[in-house]
């Protein structure tokens, strides 16, 4: 999850007006440095990932699996191997 504030940071540091044809790219100084944000992320944004076990036995298991994976903070671990001993055709369409 970005950090608020962070991308502008950049962006701000970038959009500079480089690139156009008169001017230079600006030289770069040792002693300058971009400080970004130290936000401590909380327990509750921690706790929000969950790590899920799936057993891959038909190309139709698929759908739970990618509908966990798309609502977000989701680590799936998917034991693919019933369905390559069973057909590794329908194996290769389900992982595509």
């Amino acid at each position: 999850m970005p950090m608020p504030g962070f991308l502008s940071n950049i962006k701000e540091k970038f959009s500079t007006k480089i690139g156009t044809p008169d001017q230079e790219m600006p030289e770069e100084k040792e002693d300058e440095y971009v400080e970004l944000g130290s936000d401590v992320v909380s327990k509750e944004d921690e706790s929000r990932v969950v790590v899920r076990p799936f057993m891959l036995e038909d190309f139709e298991d698929i759908r739970p699996i990618l509908d966990s994976l798309r609502t977000g903070h989701t680590i799936a671990l998917v034991n693919i191997q019933p369905l390559k001993d069973k057909d590794i055709v329908e194996l290769k369409r389900a992982i595509n």
